[in-house]
């Protein structure tokens, strides 16, 4: 019968408001971490200077966040524990270009409906705070109190009421270890503000305000920033900052890739695709690289209101901020081995631009500066800590005076240099007699003359000049900073890789028609997208018909790729059009089989080099890019300087 509801159903009705709090809570509380990250991003809203953060119990007993922002004006206290109440947007229009940290008004609703929440606040210019309580359904009327002005959020007990939730939280060691990241990716984004952390009243993190490169050193590390090179791109209408770390210094695990839209932390896998595809040819193997950027465009070119805790944007037009990702961190990637600043400094990478350098000294006029530097990076010279070139990315002290260098190397004066060859008439490198063919790399032709380099400055090149070679291995140079070692494979090796890449682009890609089409069934919107990037396929060497409504057929492959498994190159080359509306897998194929063609061509170990072929690559090294790693992600060079070589023989002492 109409109306009736059937047997064992129960008739429809509406929710208990606390029971749809509690339902809400769910999607946005899941766990002490997840109430940190709502009420840190409520007091950024608020306009605060200054952000201090109290647990216990790792978040369970107690979290309380206290800024010093704009407050709540007393009549409008009750609607802050409100659902869907919020001064952020009011409309649709500015639901669609949301530039604040939370929209939704549902995080102090949620949480009240899980914890017991006390909400105390002043505004400047009320006489005294106010102060209201809420636990679930039971609000006590605000009534004054005292504090500065600012709002302060104790939360408390969270989950007590809801034993299905609680007994999924984890111990309060792993708790407090999920609020520190939140912590610390929060305050990571926001170098301006000072933040503070207690847990069980002990201090456990003080930032005060200062740049971006201050504060990614202070939540991650000197080594961390010590191994990372710049990224500074702007073209108006998107911007790209931060910092790429070295694909030498690449990780087991994605555990340093902090991304941020916006200024707030996401995961988005079209940004993580263009950073993982620029690392393409430098990483070895499994590795994954470790950065932290920001991206900044207008708020109506992304959407942030996809997912309830707000991990997760959409972006307008995702193929855009790919290419343009991608570009970015490529540049700062290829900056050539040695470059005069190149990743030995770091612009402050404040919202407003990098700071200018503190140096004013000339570059050399032979070297450019990277494409991707972003701004003046003259005399950024390294002063490292590490072994790794140009590790003095933030150095902790001034570089050496040029008088203090020569104080340093007036001690070995004495001894002979006669065997040093002048850089500037180095052949190049390789020399003319290497074929077109890679494999015949390794037929080095030798000079003609070997220049005596007497007069040759040592601060003339980054990478120095030559002084002999290590068991047919390494090449041992000296420069102003101290001893350079080479390892000549590896260096030779990215130097014929990047020049078979340079020469495989400067022509069309060949293509090899098939013999028998490979014919594969695939989804309707499969053949939609070969329909729709037809042009682009055909441009990367693929001719691929529509046979059916969801049938393609596979006529010609590129040349290079003739020898794969077509059904799977083929899918996987949907798959990424699909997922970010730009495909590079071809180039990732490319990559790899140049890289297979570079190693065996370039030079072997045990090759005895002259002096003159020595320096012939370390300017070829300084002239390519990508030069400080092999096509395997390993280093090429290192730096060990003077004070280091010093503190080995005890110098000084």
């Amino acid at each position: 019968m109409v109306g009736t509801a059937m047997p064992g159903l129960r008739p429809i009705a509406a929710l208990p408001d606390l029971l749809v709090n509690q339902i809400a809570a769910g999607e946005v509380i899941e766990r002490p971490a997840a109430v940190l990250k709502e009420l840190l991003e409520n007091a950024i809203d608020a306009g605060a200077s200054a952000i201090e953060v109290r647990l216990e119990g790792g978040g369970v007993r107690r979290i309380a966040v206290t800024d010093d922002g704009h407050g709540i004006p007393h009549d409008q206290l009750d609607l802050a524990l409100q659902r869907h109440a919020t001064s952020k947007i009011t409309s649709l229009e500015q639901l669609e270009s949301v530039a604040s940290m939370g929209f939704r008004g549902e995080a102090l609703a949620s949480i009240a409906a899980v914890a017991d929440v006390t909400l105390t606040t002043r505004t400047a210019d009320a006489a005294h705070a106010w102060q209201i309580q809420q636990r679930g359904r039971h609000a006590a009327a605000a009534a004054p109190a005292s504090g500065p002005t600012g709002t302060t959020v104790d939360v408390r007990q969270l989950f007590d009421d809801v034993p299905a939730r609680r007994k999924f939280l984890k111990t309060e060691n792993t708790e407090y270890s999920h609020c520190l990241t939140t912590f610390e990716r929060i305050g990571m984004a926001h170098p301006h503000l000072a933040f503070r952390l207690y847990h069980h009243n002990r201090l456990q993190r003080q930032w005060l305000p200062g740049t971006m490169a201050e504060r990614i050193a202070a939540v991650l590390g000197d080594e961390f920033l010590a191994e990372c090179l710049p990224v500074e791109s702007d073209n108006g209408a998107i911007a790209l900052r931060g910092v790429l770390a070295r694909p030498t210094a690449s990780r087991a695990r994605a555990d340093r890739q902090f991304l941020y839209v916006n200024g707030r932390f996401v995961r988005d896998r079209t940004v993580s695709h263009a950073l993982r595809a620029a690392y393409a040819d430098v990483l070895h193997g499994d590795r994954q690289p470790a950065y932290v950027m920001f991206l900044d465009l207008s708020p109506t070119a992304v959407d942030v209101n996809v997912h309830p805790a707000k991990h997760e944007v959409r972006f307008r037009d995702g193929g855009a901020v790919h290419r343009f990702v991608s570009q970015a961190a490529r540049a700062a990637l290829a900056v050539p081995a040695a470059t005069p600043g190149a990743g030995s400094a770091v612009p402050s990478l404040t919202r407003d631009g990098p700071a200018a350098a503190a140096s004013g000294a000339t570059p050399p006029t032979d070297l450019p500066l990277s494409p991707a530097a972003g701004g003046d990076r003259a005399g950024l010279a390294a002063t490292a800590r590490g072994s790794h070139p140009a590790t003095a990315w933030r150095s902790s002290g001034s570089p050496p005076t040029q008088a203090q260098i020569h104080r340093q190397l007036n001690f070995y004066a004495p001894l002979p240099d006669t065997n040093r060859a002048e850089p500037s008439d180095a052949p190049a490198w390789p020399p003319s007699s290497v074929q077109e063919d890679p494999a015949a790399a390794t037929s080095v032709a030798t000079p003609s003359a070997t220049p005596s380099g007497d007069n040759e400055p040592l601060d003339t090149y980054r990478l120095g000049v030559a002084i002999g070679q290590l068991h047919g291995i390494y090449i041992v140079a000296q420069n102003t900073q101290g001893l350079v070692l080479v390892d000549m494979h590896a260096a030779h090796e990215r130097i014929v890789y990047e020049q078979l890449k340079t020469r495989w682009d400067a022509r069309d890609i060949p293509r090899q028609p098939l013999l028998v089409a490979v014919t594969l069934a695939v989804h309707e919107r499969d053949v939609a997208l070969v329909e729709t990037h037809r042009d682009a396929l055909d441009g990367l060497g693929f001719d691929i018909g529509i046979i059916g409504p969801a049938q393609l057929a596979v006529r010609a492959v590129p040349a290079l790729l003739a020898r794969a498994d077509l059904e799977t190159l083929t899918r996987e080359l949907l798959r990424d059009l699909h997922s970010v509306g730009i495909s590079h897998l071809i180039e990732e194929s490319r990559n790899h089989l140049l890289s297979t063609l570079a190693c065996h061509g370039a030079v072997r170990a045990n090759r005895q080099l002259t002096l003159a072929e020595m320096n012939a690559l370390l300017r070829q090294m300084e002239a390519t890019e990508r030069a400080d790693q092999c096509n395997h992600g390993r280093p090429t060079w290192i730096q060990l300087p003077l004070g280091e070589l010093d503190r080995l023989f005890l110098r000084g002492r």
